[in-house]
């Protein structure tokens, strides 16, 4: 679990979770959506339990953020730090477990966690995001972790001065190939469709390195290595022509997965992205329970209206318990 909390400089007023007591809500996942999802409900006089195995989630994996109000230039860990410390200011209590499955019996709502502990509530609201999307191409399983790479914030250090493949020319992808340029030697940047997808912003800040490679109209057919990655074979699908690229690592960033499989009865309904449908308060199908940010059907996903999202999850579920 990823905590970034230095106690010593900031009062920790979070305490355990209590297998005995009723909670007026419960917090599944510590992105931005459930951390906020948890600052509203506590400030709102909840006593509120947290779900999370990491504090941050997917943002923690994230480069600069520039789009966030308040702070024109931000890293993702940066950020998630900002949100704990102000998060454990309150009294909220914190379980560092992984929510495995969401029973509602009568008017009590009992969430289940990965250790086989039972966290009673009354409402509950799910925050649980998305996870990276893989390529499910020969050799990607056999080289995770060597050469293999999901999280450019984390690993692009290691390939300072060395040749990289980044797949995806989405924001994520661009942003990853952007920080790569100015250590890698050479950037190949992948998007199987005809042109990139990412902010306009973002691909003329791209377009200004010299070493990076666009190849539009292109995908993965397998990746290579003894070790750790050596190449990897990619397909121009426009003629089928194949090409095998001499690289030390490959960046997968493809979008993400929503976080929605988690058991639950009664079932919740979900689009046919898997993504959690809501209403516009919050709502799922089920009275009492609640979902927020990118593990839903509200459109965009970003670090800002996920936390919006789960604020008002938090206000909802409030105004819920007020009528009961």
């Amino acid at each position: 679990m990823q905590l970034f909390l230095n106690k010593e400089e900031v009062k920790d007023n979070s305490k355990p979770v209590d297998y005995n007591k009723i909670y007026d809500t419960v917090v599944i996942g510590g992105g931005p959506a459930g951390l906020s999802a948890a600052l509203y409900a506590v400030r709102k006089g909840m006593e509120t339990a947290l779900i999370t195995e990491e504090i941050g989630g997917e943002v923690t994996l994230t480069w600069d953020i520039e789009n966030y109000l308040g702070f024109p230039k931000i890293t993702g860990y940066e950020l998630a730090k900002k949100f704990e410390e102000h998060l454990r200011n309150f009294p909220i209590s914190i379980d560092n477990d992984k929510g495995k499955s969401i029973k509602k019996e009568k008017e009590l709502i009992i969430t289940k966690t990965e250790s086989g502990k039972e966290i009673k509530s009354k409402t509950l609201i799910i925050t649980t995001g998305k996870r990276h999307r893989h390529l499910n191409v020969k050799g990607e399983e056999e080289f995770i972790g060597k050469g293999v790479v999901y999280c450019a914030t984390c690993d692009a250090p290691l390939f300072k001065n060395k040749d990289v493949i980044v797949v995806g020319g989405g924001n994520s992808g661009v942003e990853a190939a952007i920080e790569l340029a100015k250590i890698a030697k050479n950037v190949y940047l992948i998007e199987i469709m005809d042109k990139l997808f990412a902010d306009k912003i973002l691909i003329d800040r791209l377009n200004q390195f010299k070493n990076v490679s666009i190849m539009l109209g292109h995908k993965v057919k397998e990746i290579k290595g003894e070790n750790f990655v050596t190449s990897v074979l990619v397909e121009d699908t426009k003629n089928n022509k194949e090409k095998d690229i001499k690289v030390d690592g490959i960046f997968v960033e493809i979008g993400l997965i929503p976080n929605s499989d988690i058991e639950t009865e009664p079932k919740i309904e979900k689009n046919k992205y898997g993504e959690i449908i809501v209403d516009q308060y919050c709502n799922t199908n089920v009275p009492g329970i609640f979902a927020a940010g990118d593990v839903t059907s509200v459109p965009e996903k970003q670090v800002i209206i996920a936390a919006g999202e789960g604020a008002k999850a938090a206000i909802t579920a409030f105004k819920y318990l007020q009528k009961q």
